[in-house]
């Protein structure tokens, strides 16, 4: 008897730490490939300029990142999956709401500086969707035994591109709007004048007085490269507060610097139309027209749209997935450039972490009300909404790779691309770099120890 349970001892011992292992293993890959990137970049004595690492961001962004998603997502995607996979996006949603509440509950709680309430929020709610699931996915199914089985890595991408495309609207639309500088603290959180202006980096870098290398930080440019180019005449400013504060509280003579569309004088078509529509509704359709939906469309969602279309199609399918398939060549080279995509990102995020904390305004009580929010209470929150989606039988049937995706969305830090956000908006940008850097350094816990409950409860 005593043998017995000695064994069974032993046994489940084994079981244990190879679950550990293989848990943590994943993850100490990511650290080792993000260190490596830190040491490259370090600004003492860096062995790789920031420029290389700034184009770097740019093949990701326009090369790797959709190979891997055309590549992976279109070999998967079929009209039965899309209806068994519909709760995938909407978990975005769900785990976004979520974490627009805790941001309200650590603004009430820390009470942050007035001008950052939003900036507080914004931060706790919205996750790494992209870049940051992609590569754990591809640690994890780069070993051996993963419990995911032969086509961990394939699923495991799909289900994360199939969720990409949501965030994308929602930082063009809600995040975008939101980062907008608060119109009573407008000359507070504008760093206009403090700052170095980007004409005048462009001029000095032309003049050769001001390496191109070191003109913005790599935050800016870590996860969208290219963002800051899409500034609009507004983008700076708080451009909504104003249209919409001018219904009650502020004259027209105020807002001669916004191009209210239909209350200058006139007798256009266009003059007439807006005369005749109500004040509020005029004011949601010029918004509506500043709203840069149009950039929406970038390399990684025109892949995801483009799978979609094609998986969807069986005739054209077979065109470009199979054994077989005629052009089976182009997605086998497709296939080798997506390979780079997990390297260079987690090369990046080491080469923006080596760039170090900057000075914030936000507050330690605040920063870690929001690091505790969204690394530790979200995902508390994101074990009951999948565990009661999947009583509920809404989950794809028998396949851990799903619910692995739909926890990992309430678990990763901050998206990068929030800090490109910020200072395309002139708003937080010194203290979203701050937050982004300390979430991303506690992460490296957070991430290991779900990824640990996760495969032992699996």
């Amino acid at each position: 008897m005593f043998r017995i349970l000695s064994e069974l001892y032993q046994t489940n011992m084994r079981s244990s730490g190879a679950s550990l292992l293989t848990a943590i293993v994943p993850l100490m890959k990511l650290i080792s490939l993000a260190v490596i990137g830190l040491i490259l970049a370090n600004p003492k004595n860096p062995l790789i300029p920031r420029a290389t690492f700034r184009l770097l961001s740019k093949l990701v962004f326009a090369l790797f990142l959709p190979c891997l998603i055309f590549t992976e997502l279109g070999e998967c995607m079929t009209l039965q999956n899309i209806s068994h996979w519909w709760f995938i996006p909407v978990n975005v949603l769900i785990s976004t709401l979520g974490g627009c509440l805790l941001g309200c509950l650590v603004v009430i709680i820390c009470r942050p500086p007035p001008q950052l309430n939003r900036f507080t929020i914004i931060m706790t709610a919205f996750g790494n969707t992209g870049n940051l699931p992609l590569a754990v996915v591809g640690s994890v199914c780069h070993t051996k035994d993963n419990p995911f089985g032969l086509d961990c890595h394939s699923k495991g991408v799909a289900y994360v591109s199939f969720a990409q495309w949501v965030a994308v609207i929602l930082v063009y639309t809600l995040v975008y709007h939101m980062m907008e500088p608060p119109m009573e603290f407008y000359e507070i959180v504008d760093e206009g004048a403090a700052a170095v202006s980007r004409e005048e980096v462009e001029k000095e870098e032309e003049e050769g007085h001001r390496p191109a290398d070191i003109s913005r930080p790599l935050l800016v440019e870590a996860e969208w490269p290219g963002i800051e180019e899409k500034e609009t005449e507004h983008s700076k400013t708080p451009f909504i507060a104003r249209i919409f504060n001018s219904i009650s509280n502020i004259s027209h003579s105020t807002l001669s610097d916004v191009d209210l569309t239909g209350e200058t004088s006139g007798t256009s078509p266009r003059s007439i139309r807006c005369l005749a529509e109500p004040k509020v509704v005029r004011r949601i359709r010029i918004v509506a027209e500043q709203t840069p939906i149009q950039h929406i469309l970038q390399p990684p969602t025109i892949a995801s749209l483009l799978a979609i279309v094609v998986g969807m199609v069986p005739q054209v399918k077979s065109f470009f997935f199979g054994y077989d398939a005629p052009l089976s060549f182009i997605t086998d080279s497709l296939e080798i450039l997506a390979g780079a995509m997990v390297p260079s990102v987690m090369l990046i995020l080491g080469g923006m972490l080596s760039e170090g904390p900057s000075d914030s305004t936000l507050g330690l009580r605040t920063t870690v009300g929001v690091i505790i929010a969204r690394l530790l209470v979200l995902p508390i929150v994101g074990i009951g909404v999948v565990s009661l989606a999947d009583n509920l039988n809404i989950l794809v049937a028998d396949d851990p790779m799903c619910k692995f995706i739909l926890l990992l969305q309430y678990t990763t830090p901050s998206a990068i691309l929030l800090g490109a956000i910020a200072s395309l908006r002139g708003y937080a940008v010194r203290e979203a770099s701050a937050l982004l850097f300390w979430q991303h350094v506690c992460a490296l816990f957070s991430l290991s120890l779900y990824i640990v409950v996760y495969f032992k409860f699996l």
